[in-house]
């Protein structure tokens, strides 16, 4: 266990990041916080290393907004797609809840070991696994899986390895997933997003061209997007949405935490097409570098596309942050129908704090609101079509949400 004085410094630490960057989006008293911090001091000192670490968690909760976390230099307590590339959903059967395999990113490690939507988890290591305490990973480790299929005989049991840790200045750590996967349902192109990658989104942009390229060779006149467990990421948001409109229109805009605090008027913000070179986004850094950076953000103008105005954007419960931006401008625009589930509601700008002894604090800095003035923080992103998988299906490969898709695009 961690000394006192040293327990002492990494609490002084969060409080004085929270106090100097968070976005105070929940309208939180921060003096009240920092007393709730302070009330708790006694029992973080002398608390085990997890309990410590569940306390903080507990705190930051009290922040009212979404990506905060507190977590060791090995794990992340809270998401094994971060992990694994793989989600979990809570499911009733048998009269219990259990842990069902629902988005599988390709080339995974849960991919890699077997695994595919549809499984139920019933153990890690031995251990029973059950909602709601999701199973705990940490990288560079093996673990065996029991899992089972619906009505297929016995469990099954899979060996799943997931990579030594890889370092993202700002940002928690991950197993970064493949970024974009795409192929060709007859006419309809099916672009899968599960991360935009890279700091500012260039390399993502390039990659996503390509895949476009490819489907229009192929004689797509009709799009899915499937942003399904998408973990969020880089600016690359912009670019995907850049396809479903020719020209340069306000994708929304992002608000600094001094700006909040200052107040604004967005018709004031500069107006900005997303960089789709290194020289640009050169050229767009050294423009705002010592100004406040909030601003309007507009799509680059890519031009006339084969399958305008049929597009599907798939989302669900766990599509994140950059993701549920890009569903919230296609439903706002109407560019494209959203099917699916309600998204997290997690659409806040964020980076990660070193406070000391192996400890990150991850905390949003900026805000992000539609072209409308609408932010979707807590409140998710509504799908126009509402439809749900089929728990029991799944595995079958019964995708009730891409069959919609396809229905709708016929």
């Amino acid at each position: 266990m961690l000394q006192s004085r040293i327990r002492l410094k990494i609490i002084a630490r969060i409080k004085s990041t929270v106090g100097k960057h968070h976005f105070n989006i929940g309208n939180v008293d921060y003096n009240s916080w920092f007393k709730a911090v302070d009330d708790q001091t006694p029992a973080l000192i002398v608390a085990d290393e997890k309990a410590f670490e569940d306390r903080v968690r507990s705190l930051l909760t009290q922040l009212r907004s979404s990506h905060t976390n507190f977590y060791s230099s090995d794990t992340n307590p809270v998401l094994p797609q971060h992990f694994i590339g793989a989600t979990l959903r809570s499911v009733p059967r048998n009269g219990n809840l259990q842990w069902m395999f629902q988005d599988i990113f390709e080339d995974s490690p849960a991919a890699s070991a077997g695994i595919n939507p549809g499984y139920f988890l019933r153990s890690v290591n031995g251990t029973p696994t059950c909602p709601p305490n999701l199973p705990v990973f940490s990288f560079g480790r093996r673990y065996q899986m029991s899992v089972e299929l619906p009505d297929r005989g016995e469990p099954r049991t899979l060996m799943i390895s997931v990579p030594a840790r890889r370092k993202r200045k700002g940002r928690p750590a991950l197993i970064e997933p493949k970024d974009i996967s795409h192929r060709m349902l007859r006419k309809v192109g099916m672009l899968r997003i599960s991360f935009f990658s890279g700091a500012f989104g260039i390399r993502f942009s390039k990659r996503l061209g390509a895949a476009v390229e490819s489907l229009k060779a192929g004689g797509c006149d009709r799009l899915v997007i499937d942003l399904r467990g998408c973990l969020g990421g880089s600016l690359g948001f912009a670019s995907l949405v850049s396809y479903l409109h020719p020209d340069r229109i306000p994708i929304g805009y992002d608000v600094t935490r001094t700006r909040l605090q200052a107040g604004y008027k967005v018709a004031e913000f500069p107006r900005v097409p997303m960089p789709d070179t290194i020289a640009k986004l050169l050229f767009c850094l050294a423009r705002f570098s010592v100004r406040d950076k909030s601003l309007m953000l507009l799509t680059q103008g890519l031009g006339k596309q084969p399958f305008h105005g049929r597009v599907v954007v798939l989302v669900n419960e766990c599509t994140n942050s950059a993701g549920e931006i890009a569903a919230q401008f296609a439903k706002d625009t109407k560019l494209a129908t959203v099917v699916g589930n309600k998204t997290g509601g997690r659409v806040l700008g964020s980076t990660a704090f070193d406070v000391g002894n192996g400890y990150t604090l991850y905390l949003p800095v900026f805000g992000w609101y539609g072209a409308s003035g609408v932010s979707n923080e807590s409140t998710g992103v509504e799908p126009d079509v509402a439809v749900d998988i089929d728990p029991e299906r799944l595995g079958y490969g019964e995708d009730a949400q891409l069959g919609k898709a396809l229905e709708l695009l016929e």
